[in-house]
């Protein structure tokens, strides 16, 4: 008797750890955030949207790019010229230039997609190469919260001082006070004290853009900048130490498919694109 119930409690045991497994298996570990410490950086050159015939097409091309990168959690992007020549986004202050260089036009367009929809009025003057972006679809990044939704961290554009701080709007019903002192119409991160405060202002205080990936494991968009050609893209990378581990895409390379192919462990990698000739040339 006593073999028999030992031999069903085993038995028993056996099957709940059996329904552990299937039941863990279940889950959908994407789905589950992780702290990330490392970060993801991809560079292309604005010449690939060369070859398009209009300025919605082009527009087009930089929202696929801005899709992929929320979707694959880029961190950064680099829009490099090939010529390497001295580049900046103005601002709008270039908004009456007949053209626009198309190094700048992605990079413009790629900022715009990424900034939270209740921030582009005070970040984003008017302009010519953004006349299009309003038709791209959102691209629903976490950080792109609507006023309903609970979180930690928000991004806000700081509004006036207030006292000996500034209040920021952070995309709720409500502002948002902080203790810093910040020029308007600045982006910033925020961690507010009580997310599901109820008073007329909330509190809270700013935080690096890289704190909600590194503790929640949010990703919180990409940055963009523009580069004087490739050997720039290296030489004023933004982490400390540089990118320990650079890829170029290639026809001519090896596939990433194959099951020979592994990545090293890295922190900061960098995944280079070529332009229409390709990154050899």
């Amino acid at each position: 008797m006593g073999k028999r119930q030992r031999d069903g409690d085993k038995r028993q045991a056996k099957e709940s750890k059996k329904k552990e497994v299937i039941d863990s298996n279940s889950l959908n570990l994407l789905d589950i955030p992780r702290p990330r410490k490392y970060t993801v950086t991809i560079a292309l050159p604005g010449s690939i949207v060369a070859n398009a015939q209009s300025v919605e097409l082009k527009t087009y091309l930089a929202g696929q790019i801005a899709r992929a990168a929320t979707i694959f959690n880029v961190d950064e992007i680099v829009v490099f010229s090939e010529d390497g020549q001295k580049l900046e986004i103005n601002k709008g202050l270039d908004r009456n230039s007949k053209r626009t260089d198309e190094n700048v036009f992605l990079a413009r367009v790629l900022e715009y997609l990424e900034c939270p929809q209740y921030l582009r009025k005070a970040l984003f003057p008017m302009h010519p190469d953004l006349r299009f972006a309003g038709l791209l679809n959102p691209l629903d990044a976490p950080h792109h919260l609507k006023a309903d939704k609970i979180c930690k961290y928000r991004e806000g554009v700081s509004l006036k001082r207030n006292g000996a701080g500034t209040m920021i709007n952070v995309g709720l019903n409500t502002e948002i006070r902080i203790p810093e002192v910040i020029s308007p119409n600045t982006r910033v991160t925020v961690s507010i004290n009580d997310p599901e405060f109820l008073g007329r202002v909330g509190e809270g205080v700013t935080v690096s853009p890289s704190v909600p990936r590194e503790e929640l494991g949010l990703y919180w968009g990409y940055s963009t900048r523009l580069a004087a050609g490739l050997s720039e893209v290296f030489t004023h990378c933004p982490y400390e130490g540089g990118y320990d581990l650079a890829l170029g895409t290639s026809d001519k390379g090896d596939t990433a498919q194959d099951a020979s192919f592994k990545l090293r462990p890295f922190k900061h990698l960098l995944i280079v694109f070529g332009g229409l000739r390709g990154i050899e040339s």
